[in-house]
């Protein structure tokens, strides 16, 4: 796998300004760099930038490498980024003792540039295959969208950020009507385009880099709005309705005419705690059973 000309960031940790030097010359027309010459420094820039993998050496004043490793393991934000020590330190209990801290490498200086080459890249290489599969885990098969597991997470995240900057945090469920009509009519086969067009329509609805579209299962979808108060939301509800009626999809067993449509329900909310307040699901899923309960085809909102 070519991993040239990629977004992947270096943090080149080390005290001797050569050194730095050196490693920048080496990696910086192949990767981004950012250079720490402390520990303090490190630890600043690895949880200001969050780089693809961390060059640490060990030997350096106030906090060296050792205890930055342990600092980096024990923040949630790092812990999982890779570290390669490079240091003059090349006995076998100083590797070890690197490598039980969690260290991915361990490369003794004077170091072979060549070798230093190969080896970051087989690290990058793991990062890459880990975030791809990272990704297949959080996407629904069928539809290509966010799954629930994501949406979970997801919700959890911007829950807190909007904890901490008291914004208002909006979400919608939504349902397609009568779904088990539409597949015993047509076919599951059927059934499994249809959805994937609803998932495309919602995503051209939400088009913020913020907001999230999910398939939460089944028919029902959700859509996760951070920084967005309920009046936005609902008009965002009801021009998602109007796009879907745009798109004409054709219902042949629906009581409320020949084309598809959704049903509805919201919730909007300036979170007061920092742990996730269950209701907030629940009030938002309880307004979708009022719009299917008056009629279906419409929007409610949890009051």
């Amino acid at each position: 796998m070519n991993l040239i000309n990629t977004e992947f960031t270096l943090l080149i940790v080390d005290d001797e300004k050569q050194n730095r030097l050196l490693l920048t010359e080496l990696f910086g027309t192949t990767y981004k760099i950012i250079q720490a010459k402390n520990g303090v420094q490190a630890l600043e820039k690895a949880r200001q930038h969050r780089p693809d993998l961390i060059l640490l050496d060990v030997l350096m004043p106030e906090m060296d490498g050792m205890g930055v490793l342990r600092e980096l393991k024990r923040d949630d934000a790092t812990r999982l980024i890779p570290v390669i020590f490079i240091t003059a330190l090349d006995s076998a209990t100083d590797e070890e003792n690197g490598l039980n801290l969690g260290a991915v490498d361990y490369i003794s200086k004077p170091f072979h540039p060549p070798i230093v080459r190969v080896r970051v890249r087989n690290q990058l290489q793991l990062v890459h295959q880990r975030r791809l599969l990272e990704q297949l885990a959080s996407l629904d098969g069928l539809t290509g969208i966010p799954n629930r597991r994501q949406f979970d997470a997801t919700l959890l995240k911007e829950w807190h950020r909007c904890q901490r900057n008291q914004q208002p945090l909006s979400l919608i469920v939504a349902d397609v009507d009568f779904f088990k009509k539409y597949n015993d009519a047509l076919g599951h086969a059927a059934g499994d385009r249809v959805l994937q067009e609803v998932a495309a329509t919602l995503r051209q609805a939400a088009r913020r880099p913020g907001d999230l579209v999910a398939r939460y299962g089944g028919e029902e979808f959700v859509l996760l709005l951070p920084e967005t108060d309920a009046t936005s939301a609902q008009a965002l509800a009801e021009g998602l309705q109007q796009l879907l009626h745009s798109k004409a999809l054709p219902h042949p067993d629906s009581s409320l005419g020949p084309w598809l449509t959704m049903s509805m329900g919201g919730n909007t909310i300036v979170p007061s705690t920092t742990a996730l307040d269950p209701e907030f699901f629940a009030l938002a899923d309880a307004a979708l059973y009022r719009a299917k309960h008056q009629g279906r085809n419409q929007v409610r909102w949890a009051n």
